[in-house]
């Protein structure tokens, strides 16, 4: 449902975006994951038809974004990071103009504004003036605005970042049973644990640049490296190091718990759990630890710092 092809955006000699290539498959949700300014927020604008590339393309829905931008405009709904509200109308008188901008009738703009203000738990006077809507209210609007016409894609740049954890949790029930209905959605965000939740893939920019991709499981086996182990025990212990065998590496302990990494497991696991059942030691459990996706994106941004810098024009054509 989208294909970019080396997209790129320059503004003057300042690279917002650096030759991107990403898919993203009918009905999968992809985060973008980056640090400020890395590029997340203009690949938005590019894939909506907002901002016209500098160079390469895109495809959306099976349309050209170049040579198809208002068919693209049709089928996407957008949230971008500055709402864009217009304060001076009421909510409802809102919410109609725009459906009628996407050609709705009458009928179905009422309904279809009812529905979406219903599943994001907004039960707002429609009379209000948005000026006097919450940060969160007018975030949650605008969601609304971006769904009215139904669109098979959607675009979203930090939904949940205004919001109380009750209504982003409703934000992201209602994005998982999109995406069951077969909605593709891309969304920005710095909530990695939203990211984590939410997403079939993640992707991180640095740069502009497109410097890690896969699932939550592919990223963090790529960081894995020697495997890391935690072993619990039912009580207090003080021996720690002086009771490993000579090949495990201690990494981290507590009173009743301790980590260790070992380039050996099948083999020395087994020694290990002899060894300390021989001393008496209680274990409670033993599990290998994975990295946890906060030190897979800290390691690929990190990694994303070395990037070459770009040759100007190079980058350009």
């Amino acid at each position: 449902m989208i294909e970019a092809r080396g997209l790129s955006k320059w503004f003057g000699d300042r690279c917002g975006v650096d030759r991107l290539t990403l898919r993203v498959g009918s009905g999968e949700i992809l985060a973008l994951l980056g640090p400020n300014g890395a590029g997340k927020t203009t690949t938005v604008r590019m894939l909506a038809g907002i901002l016209r590339p500098t160079g390469g393309g895109a495809r959306v829905g099976g349309f050209d974004l170049l040579e198809n931008s208002q068919e693209v405009r049709g089928i996407v709904g957008v949230l971008t990071e500055q709402h864009g509200l217009y304060t001076r109308m009421r909510a409802g008188e809102y919410l109609d103009f725009f459906g009628a901008l996407y050609g709705l009738s009458a009928q179905v703009r009422k309904e279809r504004a009812a529905w979406l203000l219903a599943k994001l738990a907004l039960q707002v006077d429609q009379d209000r003036w948005l000026a006097e809507y919450s940060k969160g209210m007018r975030q949650r609007i605008s969601l609304v605005r971006a769904l009215l016409h139904d669109p098979s894609v959607l675009l979203l740049d930090e939904p949940t970042s205004a919001l109380d954890p009750e209504s982003a949790h409703v934000v992201r029930s209602l994005l998982r049973e999109l995406q069951q209905e077969g909605k593709t959605i891309l969304t920005c965000t710095h909530n990695l644990m939203e990211a984590e939740e939410l997403a079939d893939r993640i992707a991180i920019l640095r740069k502009g640049c497109l410097i890690a991709e896969g699932t939550p499981g592919q990223l963090r086996a790529g960081l894995r490296g020697v495997p890391t182990f935690e072993v619990r025990l039912s009580g207090p212990w003080d021996g720690v190091s002086r009771d490993l065998p000579e090949r495990i590496e201690l990494v981290a302990s507590g009173e009743t718990w301790f980590r260790y990494q070992v380039a050996e497991p099948q083999e020395m696991n087994p020694i290990l759990v002899r060894r300390l059942v021989g001393l008496g030691i209680p274990i409670l459990e033993i599990r290998e630890v994975s990295p946890s996706l906060e030190e897979v994106y800290l390691r690929a941004v990190a990694d994303g710092e070395n990037l070459p810098e770009r040759e100007l024009e190079g980058s350009r054509s």
